[in-house]
């Protein structure tokens, strides 16, 4: 079924190289568990020139997400975290400026109302947990909980986190790692990289944006991303790799995201290891909203802490797939993870050229559903 698939996808990400349209990048598939897709090409920047290989990894930015949705539901899955439970259940001092009402589950589908990052937030800072969760904490919403949904770019993970740490005892990147990567056999995934793996990194580079290619920022937007502390300068600074910033400051390789996902397309269990529930995994990949986003302006079908395919407007959503049963988190500047569990694919896709509306992860992940609806 799968026979040539490697090479087809293989050849696809290399003329993207050749073409000058990439730098580099990794891409993972696997169907029904096995691993059928493993291929990378380009170089892990344009001064250094050296070659991207299987482990190299990349700062993946909101692709972070999906896993830390992941460690959440399974706080769920054993009774000790319930979605429409207040976050101030397990966090009181959140309760502060109106907050009371916010409940998980409204974190998780953005309709929080607190997607702003705090006044004179920078980098320094963000590098700090118990500063940021402070000040999110003190934030007042900006719209009654449920009422609208905006994307909570960067306080998702800090918010998530915290209730994880508060009930679990263990800070989330040690949690994701027991949890999730150890059980799966996942080793490239970090929530704050250690000293060894530094020399793996490959740093980001930010494509400038063409004229009309990107929406004027609102005024919202600009508190939601603040271009000084949301950019590839800034994740690519050693202090902030090595902090655990789980909105957007994921270090991994496109096996990592293809292995979590392709556990999540099994429906909780990958190699007779299961991490989440059946009934579990069907509950999350359910629509929660597909409202339109205060942030980005434009609906984006939500479940609960990832987003959905369907949606053929937007690359990302195209590339999970068109029947709107996929889910996944793409990442700012074209990284994407996913889980079609019609097709029991899991898939991997990262990169270090960030771009807007970029169109990579669609054409590979069209290449491959492409290639097994012909084998069939």
């Amino acid at each position: 079924m799968i026979k040539g698939l490697n090479d087809r996808v293989q050849k696809i990400i290399d003329e993207m190289v050749e073409s000058g349209e990439e730098i580099g990048l990794q891409v993972a598939a696997y169907i029904e568990g096995e691993l059928v897709v493993d291929a990378w090409a380009g170089v892990t920047d344009d001064v250094s020139g050296q070659q991207v290989n299987g482990d190299t990894l990349f700062t993946s930015w909101s692709t972070t997400k999906g896993f830390v949705a992941t460690c959440l539901h399974i706080l769920v899955d054993r009774g000790l975290v319930e979605y429409d439970a207040r976050v101030a259940a397990y966090w009181p001092e959140f309760a502060a400026r109106g907050k009371e009402e916010i409940t998980v589950r409204h974190v998780l589908t953005h309709s929080a109302g607190i997607p702003h990052m705090p006044e004179g937030v920078t980098p320094e800072m963000m590098t700090e947990w118990d500063v940021m969760c402070s000040a999110i904490a003190e934030h007042e919403p900006l719209w009654s909980p449920g009422t609208r949904t905006g994307y909570h770019f960067w306080t998702f993970g800090w918010i998530i986190g915290e209730i994880i740490r508060l009930v679990d005892g263990r800070p989330i990147a040690q949690f994701v790692q027991e949890e999730v990567c150890q059980p799966l056999g996942i080793d490239s995934f970090y929530l704050g990289i250690p000293e060894a793996v530094e020399d793996r990194v490959a740093p980001l580079k930010q494509e400038p944006t063409s004229d009309g290619a990107e929406a004027e920022p609102t005024e919202l937007s600009l508190r939601v991303t603040p271009p000084h502390v949301t950019s590839a300068e800034v994740v690519n600074r050693p202090d902030v790799r090595r902090a655990s910033i789980p909105g957007c400051g994921g270090i991994m390789n496109a096996r990592a995201i293809a292995r979590h996902y392709a556990m999540l397309a099994s429906l909780g269990v990958l190699d007779g290891i299961r991490i989440l529930s059946e009934e579990r995994v069907n509950s999350i990949r359910a629509l929660q909203t597909e409202s339109p986003d205060e942030v980005y302006g434009i609906q984006i079908p939500k479940s609960l802490g990832y987003f959905l395919g369907g949606d053929v407007n937007q690359e990302w959503s195209r590339a999970m797939g068109r029947s709107g049963e996929e889910f996944g988190h793409p990442g700012f500047g074209g990284s994407l993870g996913f889980a079609d569990p019609v097709r029991r694919l899991g898939f991997g896709f990262t990169k270090n050229l960030m771009k807007v509306n970029d169109r990579a992860a669609c054409v590979v992940a069209e290449s491959i559903r492409n290639h097994l609806n012909s084998a069939h």
